[in-house]
């Protein structure tokens, strides 16, 4: 009988950076590595745990001084959309989503690039060339896929793989209670569309649908104007000291 342990994951500590979402703050990150047979069950745990995932690392802030960074979940099955999601569902009732193996195309990046010389000039993946691309697609040891959203060409045919115009895209881990959205970008010149709320909209109805409870955002960011658009969704989880807990936008904000 094999009695060797099995192997705990090593955790490290990133040294202070400016942090991107709060002027004035310093950022520091808990991190460890996602390889092996048990990565999978690790993104699972981690990200409850209020970890996020990129390519092959899980790691969750670990500021010395502020605790802005909060993990946030919907709650699926409870969630009902609003009027005005009711709208972008409707503006987007042209749009076709298909699901593939987590695989890069040059399509994908000439949107992604698009998207981030509109939307993140200065950010830290401002400079991303095609290679970085596929490696933050492909690098990944969990139940990883990518998602294309695009236009529904009329008269193609229910058995024609859609070729639309490409509008959006999302980076999704299949995890054992829902979805964890990774990464997401669209065409920033579709702005009344709003695809960004319409593919979150889109993984709480597959996560309905696969008969799980959660979304998994990411980090909502108190203060952060950016991150404003996570509050909406409702009913919604946030990561306390105490444990999941539900979010009341009324006096939480």
């Amino acid at each position: 009988m094999n009695t060797q342990a099995t192997p705990s994951p090593q955790f490290y500590l990133t040294a202070p950076a400016v942090c991107p979402y709060l002027p004035g703050e310093m950022e520091r990150k808990v991190f460890t590595h996602l390889v092996g047979p048990r990565a999978a069950e690790m993104n699972d745990l981690l990200t409850q745990g209020g970890f996020r995932r990129s390519q092959n690392i899980a790691y969750r802030p670990a500021c010395e001084s502020c605790r802005a960074c909060i993990s946030v979940r919907i709650l699926a099955h409870e969630f009902e959309p609003v009027r005005s999601m009711k709208r972008v569902l409707a503006t987007n009732r042209d749009v076709t989503a298909t699901v593939y193996p987590a695989q890069p195309s040059t399509e994908q990046f000439s949107l992604f690039r698009r998207y981030l010389d509109d939307r993140h000039q200065r950010g830290g993946m401002s400079d991303m060339s095609a290679l970085d691309y596929a490696i933050m697609v492909e690098d990944t040891h969990v139940n990883t896929r990518i998602i294309e959203y695009r236009r529904r060409v009329p008269g193609s045919g229910i058995s024609a793989e859609p070729k639309g115009e490409l509008l959006a895209v999302a980076l999704t881990d299949m995890m054992s209670d829902g979805l964890s959205m990774v990464y997401s970008f669209f065409n920033p010149e579709y702005e009344k569309r709003s695809l960004g709320t319409f593919m979150i909209l889109d993984h709480i109805a597959r996560t309905r649908t696969l008969g799980l409870p959660h979304v998994y955002l990411g980090y909502w960011v108190k203060g952060s104007a950016k991150m404003g658009y996570k509050t909406r969704f409702q009913p919604q989880e946030h990561l306390t000291p105490r444990g999941w807990e539900i979010f009341d936008p009324d006096t939480d904000l």
